[in-house]
Parts: structure tokens; C-alpha cells; sequence
């Protein structure tokens, strides 16, 4: 079943974040939405899914917490407003 989330979360340390950490791994579990830059440490990630795969990347950032100092991750459920065409973009 496919499914939509927006992630909210802070963030200590961005270097590689974006491209390195999140679009490698939402491509990976063949995810698709945007990731961006909201401000200086607060980045929003849209990201839509087979369920199972929406749940690994989450799991995922969990992991992450210690090396990118990942802090106060929000989640919400979020209704499709747009076709993202498969594909995971980062905006910075």
C-alpha cells in the first residue's frame, strides 16, 4: 500500500545530509517526494511509497541521529498534492 509522510526534523550538522544520507537512501527503498532546506538546522522531507519501505527510511534516520546530530523529528501524514514522477529530488 502506498502511503505519504512529511518529516520535520532538526539538524546539527548538514554536510552530506541532503545527498550523501537522505536522497541515497530514499532512492535506494525506491521512495519519491523532495527534500529541503527550511532553514540554517530545520529540514522538511516529503516522502511518498510502498508503506514498508516508508517505515526502513525512517528507521534509517533514526540511525543517523549520533552522526548528523539529528534532533525533534515530526511526523505527519500528508495527503499528495502533487506527481513527484518517481523521483526523490533534493532542493537546497
Amino acid at each position: 500500500m502506498n502511503q505519504c509522510l512529511k518529516i520535520s526534523l532538526s539538524i546539527g550538522l548538514t554536510n552530506g545530509f541532503l545527498d550523501g544520507f537522505v536522497l541515497k537512501n530514499a532512492r535506494k527503498l525506491h521512495l519519491e517526494g523532495v527534500a529541503q532546506v527550511v532553514s540554517d538546522d530545520h529540514i522538511k522531507i516529503i516522502v511518498c511509497g510502498l508503506k514498508e519501505n516508508i517505515e526502513h527510511f525512517i528507521d534509517t534516520l533514526y540511525k543517523g541521529l549520533d552522526k548528523y546530530k539529528i534532533d525533534n523529528i515530526q511526523l505527519e501524514s500528508f495527503m499528495r498534492a502533487r506527481d513527484y514522477r518517481g523521483i526523490f529530488r533534493v532542493i537546497a
